[in-house]
């Protein structure tokens, strides 16, 4: 997940609860999701299970994979009701564990009927991997419409499951149809019977303009692009843009040598109306971006990162995966420590591979590179906090925001991980003077057992050590805990300096800087008088320990005025021009609730900008992690 998903076995299963059991063996649950009310924001499930009398406990999933937290939306869960021939059935939700709940099955009934309604009211304005709708599409994720009984693993239950839709509709998902049946303006379709943790791993991508592209189909197993969008003119993506996508799924290829899928679907919902998020699933990913990301230049490069990411997550996350995260149900709680692999490797080699496959140039990857390095070099927060502890504590963390968020720091293990993974790379090339890579390593830790069917081969620290010690001989362990358990204030910067370059700074911002402040509407002065300022001034971020932190500025507040002159973005950039050197210190007017006060801050660097700056006594190790490797 980013910026940043999931697998089956055909077996009986029981549950116990007390003494008694209550579920029949070797019976496939019946689930089927009625999309047909989404764009009213609510979808509906009827779930059908047998049983034998008795008490039971079945629970909604809580942990789901790649959320990395206690996510399951049981909040928007409503319109519970459990009936059994024919009969009401009194549910009792458990006092302590909120996602459990408790039955007793009558004498006599050997399948209860289960109805639950969803709410699919994620806001539009955030992150959130809540169910999205709107008028014209929805992205189903099952785990928002079941329950399954308590003390299960999740490969062991099984589901028959199925979807209503408008017939108007298409869709895109990993699952295999078995079955469609039309009935007046809706089309029921139904699925192969699969495991359960299946299930959950196979989102649902369903819309009125749907539009699917196969793609680099000289390729086995088969791969899709399916886009659903509220309009159809955002699904019509150039043949660049297909042909870049087409070489994702080749480069992939070359790097993992091993596909873990019996055929692999990009779901991406193209909409301005749901919210925006990115999961990774064995078979598929759900992408939710912008209506006109793959219609519009700025916000493709933008965006460049999540299909590569989600995609790399297929391998590392989902195939291989941390043994922490690798829990047999969803109600045992994860640990994370090792986030910094999933999540970190994860973003290194989805950022290679976007330059790699055409989505980035080698020198807007070099940029947005700038851009991670001089983040992470001016974080106080890694003087108390290491990235060890933004994995660890990461159910808690992914909810963070706000300001002074430097101080508190964020999910680091992405962004610091990736310059983590970065320094490994460059490492390796360089003690094996470019010989081999961390593409060695990868072909080996993801390519295991070669080409296999979805499943989870989970791993150790001490695996990652072992794998890079066989590609070659160095104290990794010593390597690694060392950048991950550090509480300097400088960032691991050993993989751009490895790789030919060092972090500097300039009085222009490059172009991939300057995209990301024309996207979000925010002004960089974080490298000058350490803010971040909107256009209309509102402060939305203080560097701890910077220039306006030590004037008192903090976030909230709003600036009014820049040496006397009403503030605009521009005004105040020349302020900071107009004060380097000798000039005359920066005058600001703040208004903090209701007050104001005026605010001097002396800085005379001038306006600074990240960029990497080539040095040319080091051989240009990033410019051959760039090179395409597919032929």
């Amino acid at each position: 997940m980013t910026g940043l998903w999931m697998k089956c076995a055909s077996a009986a299963f029981v549950v116990a609860v007390g003494t008694s059991v209550a579920v029949a063996q070797a019976t496939a649950i019946s689930l089927n999701v009625d999309l047909t009310e989404a764009p009213r924001k609510i979808l509906h499930a009827t779930e059908v299970i047998s049983v034998t009398p008795g008490p039971l406990t079945v629970v909604y999933p809580k942990w789901i994979p790649g959320e990395h937290g206690p996510t399951g939306p049981i909040e928007n869960m409503t319109g519970f009701f459990i009936t059994g021939n024919g009969q009401p059935i009194k549910w009792e939700r458990d006092k302590v564990e909120m996602f459990a709940y408790h039955i007793t099955v009558p004498q006599g009934v050997t399948k209860l009927e289960m109805r639950i309604d969803f709410l699919a009211t994620a806001s539009a304005s955030g992150f959130s991997a809540g169910a999205s709708t709107s008028e014209n599409l929805a992205l189903l994720s099952w785990n928002e419409l079941l329950v399954y009984p308590d003390n299960t693993n999740a490969s062991d239950v099984m589901f028959a499951p199925s979807i209503t839709v408008p017939t108007s509709w298409k869709f895109g998902t990993a699952l295999e149809t078995t079955h469609v049946t039309k009935s007046g303006t809706n089309s029921n379709t139904t699925f192969k019977t699969v495991s359960l943790e299946q299930l959950v791993d196979s989102p649902v991508l369903a819309g009125r303009y749907f539009r699917e592209v196969e793609l680099a189909p000289e390729i086995t197993p088969k791969h899709y692009l399916d886009m659903a969008a509220d309009g159809p003119e955002q699904v019509e993506l150039s043949k660049e843009h297909i042909a870049e996508f087409d070489r994702l799924v080749r480069e992939t290829g070359a790097l993992y040598k091993s596909r873990h899928y019996g055929a692999y679907h990009f779901l991406v919902t193209l909409s301005d109306e749901v919210a925006h998020f990115g999961l990774e699933h064995h078979q598929s990913s759900d992408d939710r971006v912008p209506a006109t990301t793959f219609t519009d230049d700025r916000e493709f490069t933008l965006g460049g990162l999540l299909l590569p990411h989600e995609f790399t997550h297929s391998w590392n996350g989902k195939y291989r995966r941390p043994a922490g995260l690798a829990t047999s149900n969803y109600q045992k709680p994860m640990v994370g420590d090792l986030l910094w692999v999933y999540e970190g490797l994860t973003e290194y080699l989805g950022d290679v591979l976007a330059a790699r496959c055409g989505i980035w140039t080698p020198e807007q990857y070099k940029q947005r590179l700038s851009t991670i390095a001089a983040q992470y070099d001016n974080r106080p927060g890694r003087t108390w906090r290491d990235i060890q502890d933004t994995a660890t504590s990461a159910q808690i963390l992914y909810a963070a925001g706000g300001g002074w968020d430097n101080w508190r720091l964020n999910v680091d293990y992405y962004d610091e991980g990736e310059l983590i993974w970065l320094d490994v790379d460059t490492t390796i090339r360089k003690m094996t003077d470019g010989k081999k890579s961390i593409d060695d390593f990868v072909a080996k830790f993801h390519g295991l057992g070669g080409n296999t069917a979805p499943k989870v081969v989970s791993y150790t620290f001490e695996d990652v050590v072992a794998d890079l010690n066989s590609v070659v001989a160095n104290d990794w362990a010593t390597f690694l805990r060392s950048r991950v358990d550090s509480n300097s204030y400088q960032a691991p910067l050993g993989g751009v300096e490895n790789g030919g370059y060092k972090l500097s700074y300039s009085d222009k911002p490059n172009a991939w800087s300057a995209m990301e402040d024309a996207e979000r509407g925010s002004f960089d002065f974080w490298y000058s008088i350490g803010l971040h300022a909107g256009k209309s001034g509102t402060v939305s971020d203080v560097l701890k320990g910077g220039v306006a932190d030590k004037a008192g500025v903090g976030p909230g507040m709003k600036i009014i005025a820049v040496d006397g002159r009403a503030y605009s973005p521009d005004v105040l950039k020349a302020a900071i021009h107009d004060a380097k050197d000798s000039g005359p210190a920066v005058e600001l007017i703040i208004v903090n609730t209701g007050f104001y006060k005026v605010v001097r801050l002396d800085y005379h660097g001038g306006e600074r900008y990240p960029q990497l700056e080539r040095v040319s006594s080091v051989p240009d190790r990033l410019g051959d992690i760039l090179k395409r490797q597919a032929k």
